[in-house]
């Protein structure tokens, strides 16, 4: 049988990955190990990174699942640090098992002893060999930067860690046709209504969750989005339609702490069922793209941009530090170039 394996990180998790053709025995075989699992995004059948499994699936790696003990207490004081900066509890957590995965690359050496040089071998040799994301080696970067601000004695100079060249892809844009098919998709008066509040205040999935009843001032006709991305407040307007949509939602559901709530009183909405709200909505209405929530935002942008809001407004109602990130849906818009004339109308 021909199979390959190899380490990767699933979910944050370290797993061993296995490829082969199409074989039923082998599957059988898999099935049969403590904790493997399927992974229909991946396309592979991956298992615990275990040195059982390793020399059962013959991974070849000098490579170790935990820091050395210096590494492990390093991480907890720049845990402590980004904790005392104030830094959300997901971009801590992001850090450090960023952070983490590099220690362990270099668990037999001294942090003091790290350099430059060893962020570019661990860029090549375990980055980019295991195929790992641009936006993953970001991270890393990142991380790995604040990490050296925070350390006394080092080789290490920070300004000169280079972060990889990033993609530039265009934001995904739907119409303002298949936007209403999607937000007309549900009878449910709360799953209308928050998917038509992300689109109509152009709210990131956090936003919406963490909304709470007094955040909906009718009378001024805003929404008020506190603590979001970089910890800033701002607000958006507040739509007649959506005010009504809201008030007949409040009727019924009666929301206390959040304004959208699970099952359990005063507890959020959870996240992955919003993400299934959108997904019910999709199959109602027969669009056959792989839109996620955020694409909701970017519509709402776009949308903005071609009926005339000034790119200004825009940044200040998506709750951008810089122009540059708002100016991507200059990109998208449609409205000037759909004013150009094709030369092949002339043929």
């Amino acid at each position: 049988m021909k199979w390959k394996s190899k380490l990767i990180k699933h979910k944050g998790t370290y797993r061993i990955a296995i490829t082969f053709e199409k074989n039923t025995e082998l599957v059988a075989r898999i099935k049969l190990i403590d904790g493997s699992r399927w992974s229909q995004s991946l396309g592979v059948w991956h298992v615990p990174d275990s040195e059982e499994n390793r020399i059962r699936f013959k991974i070849l790696l000098h490579f170790q699942t935990v820091p050395s003990a210096e590494g492990i207490l390093q991480i907890e004081k720049f845990k402590q640090w980004l904790l005392s900066k104030r830094y959300s509890p997901s971009t801590i957590k992001t850090y450090s098992e960023a952070l983490k995965s590099f220690l362990i690359f270099y668990r037999e050496k001294p942090v003091a002893e790290i350099t430059n040089e060893d962020v570019i071998i661990y860029n090549n040799e375990y980055i980019l060999k295991n195929n790992l994301s641009a936006s993953y080696q970001n991270q890393i970067v990142n991380a790995i930067k604040l990490f050296f601000q925070t350390i006394r004695e080092t080789k290490m100079m920070v300004d000169k860690i280079h972060r990889p060249k990033r993609s530039k892809l265009l934001p995904n844009v739907l119409s303002k046709e298949e936007i209403k098919l999607i937000l007309n998709a549900h009878s449910n008066i709360k799953h209308k209504t928050m998917l038509s509040l992300i689109y109509s205040c152009g709210l990131r999935r956090s936003e919406l969750l963490n909304l709470k009843p007094a955040d909906i001032d009718s009378k001024r006709g805003i929404v008020i989005i506190r603590q979001s991305k970089g910890k800033k407040d701002r607000i958006a307007p507040l739509s007649p339609k959506i005010l009504d949509m809201l008030r007949e939602y409040y009727i019924g559901f009666k929301p206390k702490t959040w304004l959208f709530e699970g099952q359990n009183e005063n507890t959020k909405y959870d996240e992955r069922s919003l993400s299934n709200v959108l997904k019910q909505a999709l199959t109602k209405s027969r669009i056959n793209k792989p839109v996620s929530l955020h694409w909701l935002r970017h519509s709402y942008a776009t949308h903005l941009l071609e009926s005339g809001t000034d790119l200004r407004y825009i940044q200040e109602l998506l709750g951008h530090s810089s122009s540059k990130t708002t100016e991507i849906y200059t990109h998208v818009s449609t409205k000037s170039i759909q004013q150009i004339k094709s030369p092949f109308d002339d043929l």
